[in-house]
């Protein structure tokens, strides 16, 4: 299989190192706008970087993964779609629904694949609490409670492309309150606090958010984001029944430390980042990927199920800017084809 990477970036290169040691995957083709970085990366692996974007689908390749910017996302997967081609592409599909829902029906009327990076859904943390929840373990499920906090926030460039905290980072928490629980969001209030580093207030961002959220059989769950989480990066949910509860994300890594005299101590080693956390989950999603092409699976997060998570974080920022609680059905592209 030959397979185009489109972007070199960070993730970018951590998925074409992956891409490279598959042992279905014979050769990739790189490209990036910036073409030295492409380059350097296709030299390190031993495969071809291609000038631009163009000699990707001129010289063929049997699937395209997309990890550019984000405002080239819905373009390059309608080109692909057009093209005949199966796409992974890291999330978003676009930063508004508009573009979402363009890129999403070119992709259904070419009958193409379209996979999305919510790697997330090949954590075993978050597996084994679908399977607690799916098995009845928990009994009836009542609360959930979800957090992602980032070490350090990004650079101050990058906040006015990035979306938004509720689309760039609590979009992966809202991915899996359904994917988790088998549930839909049925409405959503939010709030958001700019008050830590002036460029947040620049960038018409927050730094800390926070939403409560109704699931459509009446469980309530609550969401929180920081990009200001010193101790470390901390991603956890917690799922709560009148039989159980679980939690995802409590290791002798996470970045928390106990007030009890008996508690366990605070990590030695704290995560520092996403692509540390969740590094064997992006290694099975693009393993999956693979899958989905040779026809061997399911695919596990298409276009839709990436649609539903934005249509979530849409109503949280329409919440936070009206301060009221805000119902999904008021959000367009509401048909779900959830896969659960």
């Amino acid at each position: 299989m030959r397979i185009g990477v489109i972007g070199t970036g960070r993730i970018g290169t951590i998925h074409a190192n992956t891409l490279s040691r598959h042992r279905e995957v014979g050769s990739l083709i790189l490209t990036d706008a910036d073409g030295a970085r492409a380059q350097e990366l296709a030299h390190r692996l031993g495969e071809t970087a291609a000038p631009g974007v163009d000699e990707i689908f001129k010289w063929g390749v049997d699937a395209v993964v997309i990890t550019t910017a984000t405002s080239a996302h819905a373009e390059l997967i309608g080109r692909a779609a057009r093209s005949g081609l199966p796409v992974f592409c890291e999330k978003p599909i676009a930063l508004d629904l508009p573009g979402t829902l363009h890129a999403i029906a070119e992709v259904e009327t070419a009958g193409t694949i379209l996979q999305m990076g919510f790697q997330r859904r090949f954590d075993a943390g978050y597996t084994g609490a679908r399977e607690a929840v799916r098995s009845g373990r928990l009994g009836r499920l009542h609360t959930v409670r979800a957090l992602t906090s980032d070490q350090a926030p990004p650079p101050a460039e990058w906040l006015p492309l990035s979306g938004g905290l509720y689309r760039d980072t609590l979009i992966h928490d809202f991915d899996m309150l359904r994917w988790v629980t088998g549930h839909e969001v049925v409405d959503v209030y939010a709030a958001g606090s700019d008050a830590g580093p002036p460029m947040f207030r620049a960038a018409g961002d927050v730094d800390t958010a926070a939403a409560l959220l109704t699931l459509d059989d009446g469980t309530l769950a609550t969401a929180t984001a920081t990009r200001l989480n010193g101790a470390g990066y901390d991603v956890r949910m917690e799922l709560a029944g009148e039989l159980d509860q679980v939690v995802v994300g409590l290791d002798d890594r996470t970045p928390i430390a106990s007030t009890e005299p008996t508690g366990p101590p605070a990590a030695d080693k704290p995560w520092t980042g996403f692509l540390e956390r969740f590094g064997p989950a992006y290694e099975a999603e693009l393993a999956a990927f693979i899958e989905v092409v040779r026809g061997e699976r399911a695919n596990p997060c298409d276009g839709r199920e990436a649609l539903q998570a934005l249509r979530i974080a849409e109503a949280c920022e329409v919440s936070r800017r009206e301060h009221r609680a805000v119902r999904l059905a008021e959000i367009p592209g509401g048909t779900s084809a959830a896969a659960f």
